[in-house]
């Protein structure tokens, strides 16, 4: 978010301003021009393209459309005219070099796709009301995601406020969650918005199946959920008998969702929610973390549960364990391999980075993901994709 002051005049010529509000932290937009229903789809990409974003003045239904063009234009880019008839057949481009330079190309398609159809802008009023034809009521999606409305008139991406609605349905049906179906009891999690939903659940079932320390389920034990997100992994933890868990994040969003869904599964009397990066104070019989598993800087907040720059929270969970676990307690560190396969980080490295820390490894769980990128085979990181293996690794001093 920004704290810029966006100026036009709409259609009847008064002007207008309000905040500028980006969740993605893009700036505010140098060049913005007032468009409504008479816009052609081509016309807009051509402008976005040259610089320029869309604040939508129509139909919110039409605004919609005008997105859906622009994600075909994406797809499946158009030649007209003489370019059409003078076109030669299309080859697909060639391979990238490494695996690790598919991925930054990949990112590279994927931040200019964000770009073209982050650039069409939508008004609200204070109260989070869209003062266009047709527009849907999403006052409770925005109050979810950003607390009750302080009267501030804002504009946002379409992109991102279908986003807000997104996240808002998520969190009013949630997710299943089949390791707490096994367990027993309620068995739904429900992420909140900026918060990474549990949608891979693999790395979930390796916490629910490995063998706990001997000391973990004892009166006295504690366990810590490091980085806890929805406290998915304290939930589950919590259910194998585990008395006692402290689960840290250092973003707010992450702690009011993860005590909303301890309250939801029964557990809040054993999970304790603490505001602080990695660590909390004290010694723990188990401590578990999921770190983001891929080594490049993140650009939204949600991109900060699957981007870890320079692996920082993974080797500085490495480097902490051993001063904080009690004797006989075991780390265990959730990782895929997926980095590996890309060349972005080395098995070497993760090695050498345990063995420094003091630590040994005692145990290693494995699993292969079944999500639907893993399958596809036109997918330019299918090989590294197909390969990807999730791993659980039980650490000791």
């Amino acid at each position: 978010m920004t704290n810029a002051t966006l100026q036009w005049d709409d259609v009847n010529g008064q002007p207008q301003h309000a905040a500028w509000h980006s969740e993605a932290g893009r700036p505010a937009p140098a060049r913005m021009q007032v468009a409504d229903d008479r816009l052609a789809a081509d016309a807009a990409y051509h402008l976005i393209c040259e610089g320029s974003t869309l604040l939508w003045q129509g139909d919110f239904f039409n605004a919609r459309h005008l997105m859906e063009a622009l994600k075909r234009r994406l797809d499946k880019p158009k030649l007209r005219g003489k370019a059409q008839k003078n076109a030669k057949p299309a080859h697909p481009p060639a391979p990238a070099a490494t695996p690790a330079l598919a991925f930054h190309q990949q990112r590279q398609v994927q931040a200019r796709r964000a770009h073209i159809l982050g650039s069409i802008l939508i008004p609200l009023n204070g109260d989070y009301r869209i003062p266009l034809r047709r527009a849907p009521d999403v006052q409770a999606a925005c109050t979810q995601a950003w607390g009750p409305a302080d009267g501030t008139a804002r504009v946002i991406a379409l992109r991102e406020l279908q986003g807000i609605v997104s996240a808002y349905e998520w969190r009013k049906n949630g997710v299943q969650i089949p390791a707490l179906q096994t367990l027993g009891g309620y068995d739904r999690i429900h992420p909140h918005y900026g918060v990474f939903s549990p949608v891979r659940g693999e790395y979930v079932d390796l916490v629910a199946q490995a063998p706990l320390p001997a000391t973990a389920t004892q009166t006295a034990a504690v366990a810590w959920d490091i980085g806890t997100g929805t406290g998915v992994l304290a939930a589950v933890l919590a259910r194998r008998g585990v008395p006692q868990l402290i689960a840290t994040d250092h973003a707010a969003r992450a702690l009011a969702c993860a005590q909303d869904n301890v309250q939801r599964l029964g557990v809040a009397a054993q999970v304790q929610l603490c505001n602080v990066d990695l660590f909390p104070p004290g010694h723990a019989d188990l401590i578990v973390c999921n770190p983001p598993w891929l080594p490049v800087r993140a650009t939204t907040s949600l991109e900060q549960a699957v981007y870890d720059p320079d692996s920082r929270m993974l080797r500085g969970f490495l480097a902490g364990l051993a001063a904080h676990l009690r004797p006989g307690g075991e780390g265990w560190l959730i990782l895929s391999d997926l980095a590996e396969h890309l060349g972005l980080r080395s098995r070497a490295d993760l090695l050498a980075w345990t063995e420094a820390a003091g630590l040994r490894v005692v145990g290693r769980l494995d699993i292969r993901p079944h999500h639907r990128k893993a399958q596809n085979a036109s997918d330019p990181l299918h090989s590294a994709r197909a390969a990807e293996v999730t791993s659980l690794w039980r650490l000791a001093v």
